[in-house]
């Protein structure tokens, strides 16, 4: 039996409506997980070239707070001390950029920061 031209053009409303569903999903994750990195990275630079490879800086959180606010000034909010503080320990926890996971959002690595224990964070 025939398909009726609605449930015809539902099937075919449904199948270009799940590829436009997948493509979004598929780029939000890939926006998250470049944001990710690029937390990573500020956080690399803060501690490699601001610091000298210390975990402290020694000019204090001065640098820290300049840097924020050129940062806001340019890109909005998201970048006040607290954040950068936070992407500097998050570089600092997982040096390694091999072990950033693709899967894991900023949110899920904010929360992971406050887990005490290697091994349990690991």
């Amino acid at each position: 039996m025939a398909e009726k031209p609605q449930e015809s053009f539902l099937n075919f409303y449904t199948e270009i409506k799940n590829v436009l569903l997948t493509s979004r999903n598929q780029a939000y994750h890939a926006v998250n997980f470049s944001m990710v990195q690029a937390y990573w990275n500020v956080g690399r630079i803060i501690v490699e070239h601001e610091q000298a490879g210390n975990f402290r800086a020694e000019y204090g959180k001065g640098v820290l707070q300049r840097l924020s606010e050129e940062l806001t000034r340019e890109f909005g909010k998201g970048f006040d001390v607290r954040n950068l503080q936070q992407m500097k320990k998050f570089y600092t926890l997982f040096p390694n950029t091999n072990a950033v996971r693709s899967q894991l959002t900023w949110t899920h690595y904010r929360a992971l920061l406050r887990v005490e224990d290697d091994t349990a964070r690991n």
